[in-house]
C-alpha cells in the first residue's frame, strides 16, 4: 500500500473477494521527507500515514517493511551506474523487477502468503491450458502493463491486480470516496520517486560530478563544448553549446552520449530514427514463443506512455533482436523494450544497442 488511491481500492477489493489481506507499506528511504510536494515523490511519512488510515477503514492489519537498503542497491545505485555508462535507465522497471515483485514477493511467500496484490492497471488472465498471462488493462489510457513487463512466469503465479478491468481512474476515485478513503482525491505520483524535486540533472551532477567535454558531429569533428555529458539525453535539442551552424540551417539533436570519453554526438533529427534494437537482458512473461529463434510478429513499446509499434523479434546469438516495421525515434540504450501480441505482454529486454536507420554519410 503506497498511500495512494489505487492501492487502497485494490486492497479493499481483495478483501471483498474473500481473501485474507494484510496491508504492507514499503519504506524505501532511511530519511524520507515528512511531506510530499504535490504529485512529486512517494513513500514519504505522509504516504505511510495515508496507507495506514486506509487499512484501518478496510479493517486489515498494517505493517511497514524496511526495504531501503535493497532499494538503494538495486534501484538508486543501478540508476547512477546506468547513467554513468551513458544509458537511460527506467527506475520504475527496476523497482518492479527487483523490489515489489522480487524482494517483497520473496518475503511474502516465505511468511506464508499466497500472492502480492498491487494497484497496477493490468490483467492476469489464464489460457485454456491453465497458463497465466499478463495483459493490458481495460483502460488503455491508464494501462501499466509496460512497467510490469519485467515479471516472469514464476512471479505471475503469485500476483493480483484487482483494478485491471476497471474502465477508468475516475471510477476508482469515486469508489474510494464512497468507501471513505481520504486519498480519494490525492494526486497521482509522477517523476522519479527518489528525486522528488524533479531535477534529475542536478541530482546526477551531485552524485557523479560534471566535467567539460567535446560535442562532436557524426563525422567526429569537434563543434562545441559541454559542461557534463550526463546532463544530456538522447533526442535533446535545447541547451547545446554548438558554435557552428548546419549547412541546411536545421537544428541538431543529441544522438549519442559517450561517458568514457566524455563526448556528446549530435546530428540531424532524421538520425534519431532507430531501425533495430537489441538486448541480452531479456525475460518472458508467461509461456515464451514456441520458437523464439525464428522471427515472430509482435508490437514493441519502448516507453510507458508510447504507442506500440508493429515489429518482428528473434533470439539471435544471445540477444533479443527487435526490428520495428517503421523506425522508432529517439530510443536510447538502457530503455526497456516490451513486446506484445495483441493485449498480451510476451516479454521484454533492456536495450543494449541500437542501429540507426540513417547510416553516417547518408542524406535522407
Amino acid at each position: 500500500m503506497s498511500g495512494g488511491v489505487d492501492s487502497a481500492v485494490a486492497a479493499a477489493r481483495a478483501v471483498d473477494a474473500g481473501h485474507e489481506v494484510v496491508g504492507v507499506h514499503l519504506a524505501l528511504s532511511r530519511m524520507p521527507g515528512t511531506l510530499r510536494t504535490g504529485a512529486r515523490g512517494c513513500c514519504t511519512i505522509e504516504d505511510s500515514m495515508d496507507a495506514q488510515r486506509a487499512a484501518n477503514i478496510i479493517g486489515i492489519p498494517y505493517y511497514v517493511w524496511d526495504f531501503s537498503e535493497r532499494f538503494r542497491a538495486d534501484v538508486v545505485d543501478d540508476f547512477i551506474a546506468e547513467y554513468s555508462a551513458g544509458r537511460t535507465p527506467n527506475p520504475c522497471m527496476r523497482c518492479n523487477e527487483r523490489i515489489k515483485f522480487a524482494a517483497l514477493l520473496e518475503k511474502a511467500l516465505a511468511l506464508g502468503f499466497d500472492a502480492v496484490v498491487t494497484g497496477h492497471y493490468a490483467k492476469v488472465l489464464t489460457d485454456a491450458d491453465g497458463n497465466r498471462e499478463l495483459h493490458r488493462a481495460s483502460a488503455w489510457a491508464k494501462d501499466q502493463s509496460y512497467v510490469l513487463g519485467v515479471l516472469t512466469t514464476e512471479q505471475l503465479a503469485h500476483v493480483m491486480f484487482p483494478l485491471g478491468a476497471t474502465p477508468s481512474k475516475e471510477e476508482v476515485r469515486a469508489e474510494a470516496a464512497a468507501r471513505g478513503f481520504s486519498v480519494a482525491t490525492k494526486p497521482d505520483s509522477h517523476d522519479i520517486c527518489f528525486i522528488p524535486d524533479g531535477d534529475t540533472r542536478g541530482w546526477l551532477a551531485d552524485k557523479v560530478g560534471a566535467e567539460q567535454g567535446d560535442i562532436l558531429d557524426r563525422d567526429g569533428a569537434v563543434i562545441g563544448q559541454h559542461e557534463g555529458a550526463l546532463a544530456f539525453t538522447i533526442g535533446q535539442r535545447k541547451g547545446l553549446n554548438v558554435g557552428y551552424p548546419t549547412d541546411d540551417g536545421k537544428p541538431r539533436f543529441v544522438l549519442e552520449i559517450r561517458p568514457k570519453s566524455n563526448e556528446v554526438v549530435v546530428g540531424p533529427r532524421e538520425a534519431l530514427a532507430i531501425g533495430e534494437l537489441a538486448g541480452t537482458k531479456y525475460s518472458w512473461a508467461g509461456i515464451p514463443p514456441l520458437d523464439a529463434a525464428t522471427p515472430f510478429a509482435c508490437d514493441v513499446q519502448v516507453r510507458a506512455h508510447a504507442d506500440p509499434v508493429p515489429a518482428s523479434a528473434v533470439l539471435r546469438d544471445g540477444e533479443l533482436v527487435i526490428t520495428p516495421v517503421e523506425p522508432i525515434v529517439g530510443l536510447s540504450p538502457g530503455q526497456t523494450a516490451v513486446l506484445y501480441v495483441g493485449t498480451r505482454v510476451i516479454g521484454q529486454c533492456t536495450v543494449d544497442r541500437t542501429v540507426s536507420a540513417v547510416p553516417v554519410g547518408a542524406h535522407p
